[in-house]
């Protein structure tokens, strides 16, 4: 549990307290809007092309072995970002951190699946999920004070002795743990398909921003991506060692909570970036003042997912797993009608009860959601289970910050031209001002323009961003829902029946 948790909240704290840094990196690396989603982006796209690797050579090589490799890795990437002096080297070290990452998260919950009791493995997945929350509390507030000191690079240097004592805990403390009943024979057709399918299928998704949806390479990139997916999933069905058994979607458990974790994190990961980039560049937080906002979601999740993992262990996940979406789903609506404010001041009457909603609904999800994936399937495919789900959320954060990050830049654009159709400013000028809504809430007012016309530019600016956010928001709250639907219409309070031998189950209690 101790080196699961430390490790995984080394991941943890660079995801929060980056997000909460990225006006501070963007200034400083002279970043346009587009690099700011590549930065997020290359981790996640590297993390969901070979997750499902890491899971499957996680059971059949050792999850211990493979967990520690996976660390080392990820400190190495960390250390490069950390030292890094452009946005490209940033971004190729932040694949780096993929790497390690693919190798690291199956293993952190599998060896915890395997090494504990059935009964009790939703007590358990909620002490690590209210533990790592609780251990990476300041993720955001040091993100902030960071970045707001201009020592951004230090959110990447502080992986670095956090990843040293999950190691040393792995080394000195933790068995080795593996299915011993498993071929070792590794599908390397298989891991080939996946990964390239995965990477083309995120990397023509992530193009949409910078060359709209109509372009030779977005539509190329998409057809190699849904090609090599079939082709994976062929390879599977006729494969004696699958690295991922299509049975396992014959478990309507199984299959119902990776599609309420496709519509959830898709919406609440694009929700809470534009929260973020909203909060500092348009209400005027600072990034400190940015990075407490979300304190009370995380004390929510350290006072309550392990009681949820409990109560789910008692009456089973599907409750939780429609009234927690449901719950985070109308936080983030909440969300979504916050207009201009009058900064961090009016944060209790502005953003507080959305953040309020949202929290109490994810605290009720993320337990119960993980002991169900975990639950649906036997110990043996614990590794594999854990990176279906683990893809699946990154590869919709992927899709979502592509998807809704070219739907931003159009709506901010519509609504832009929208105000400048009704001014009397010279055609160039209106050039230049819309050559900045890539840029969106960091755009900057041409200097040419004069110092009454850069007043009104700069409020033309904040309300397009506004209502881009309010969109996206709205989206992203659809999302939620229709992930709670999902848990309605598969999930089902059962779990997979421990057989020995080494058939997967196929009948279920």
């Amino acid at each position: 549990m101790a080196s699961a948790i430390i490790a995984s909240a080394m991941a943890f704290i660079d995801g929060t307290a980056l997000n909460v840094v990225l006006p501070s990196l963007q200034k400083t690396l002279n970043a346009k809007g587009a690099d700011l989603f590549w930065i997020l982006n290359a981790y996640l796209l590297i993390l969901a092309s070979l997750i499902l690797i890491g899971g499957s050579l996680g059971d059949k090589l050792g999850r211990k072995k493979v967990f520690m490799l996976g660390i080392f890795i990820f400190i190495v990437g960390s250390g490069l970002c950390g030292i890094v002096g452009n946005v490209f080297f940033l971004i190729v070290f932040r694949s780096i951190q993929g790497v390690g990452g693919a190798l690291m998260i199956p293993g952190s919950l599998s060896l915890i699946s395997s090494s504990i009791h059935e009964k009790e493995r939703g007590k358990a997945i909620g002490t690590w999920s209210a533990a790592t929350t609780m251990v990476t509390i300041g993720g955001p507030a040091l993100g902030g004070a960071l970045g707001d000191a201009g020592l951004w690079r230090y959110i990447f240097f502080i992986n670095i002795p956090i990843g040293i004592a999950a190691l040393l805990i792995l080394w000195s403390k933790v068995k080795e743990r593996k299915d011993e009943s498993s071929n070792h024979h590794i599908d390397i057709l298989g891991a080939m398909a996946i990964a390239l399918g995965l990477a083309a299928l995120t990397f023509g998704f992530l193009r949409i921003p910078a060359t709209g949806f109509n372009s030779w390479e977005v539509y190329l990139s998409l057809a190699a991506g849904v090609l090599l997916l079939t082709a994976f999933i062929f390879i599977e069905k006729k494969s004696k060692y699958p690295m991922m058994p299509l049975a396992l979607f014959k478990n309507a458990t199984f299959s119902g909570v990776n599609l309420l974790t496709f519509f959830l994190y898709a919406g609440l990961g694009a929700g809470m970036l534009f929260l973020s980039l909203n909060l500092v560049q348009i209400q005027g937080y600072s990034q400190l003042e940015s990075g407490l906002t979300f304190l009370p979601f995380t004390i929510q999740m350290i006072l309550l997912a392990r009681y949820a993992g409990r109560l789910a262990d008692k009456h089973g996940p599907r409750l939780f797993l429609i009234a927690g979406p449901s719950g985070a789903g109308i936080g983030v609506l909440l969300l979504a009608f916050v207009k201009q404010t009058s900064g961090a001041g009016a944060y209790w009457t502005t953003f507080f009860p959305g953040l309020l909603v949202f929290g109490l609904g994810m605290s009720f999800t993320v337990a119960p959601l993980t002991a169900a994936v975990m639950g649906s399937v036997d110990d043996r495919f614990s590794g594999t289970a854990s990176g279906v789900n683990n893809a699946i959320s990154r590869i919709c954060n992927v899709f979502a910050n592509a998807i809704f990050g070219a739907l931003a830049v159009l709506f901010f654009t519509g609504t832009m031209q929208k105000q400048l159709d009704k001014t009397s400013l010279p055609e160039q000028e209106k050039k230049s001002i819309m050559a900045q809504v890539a840029n969106l809430g960091n755009a900057k007012v041409p200097a040419e323009l004069s110092p009454a016309n850069k007043t009104v530019i700069e409020q033309y600016y904040h309300n397009s961003f506004i209502d881009a956010y309010h969109n996206i928001m709205l989206i992203a709250a659809v999302l939620c829902f229709a992930g709670a639907l999902m848990s309605a219409i598969f999930i089902k309070n059962i779990a997979v029946k421990k057989q020995p031998g080494r058939q997967l189950p196929s009948s279920y209690r």
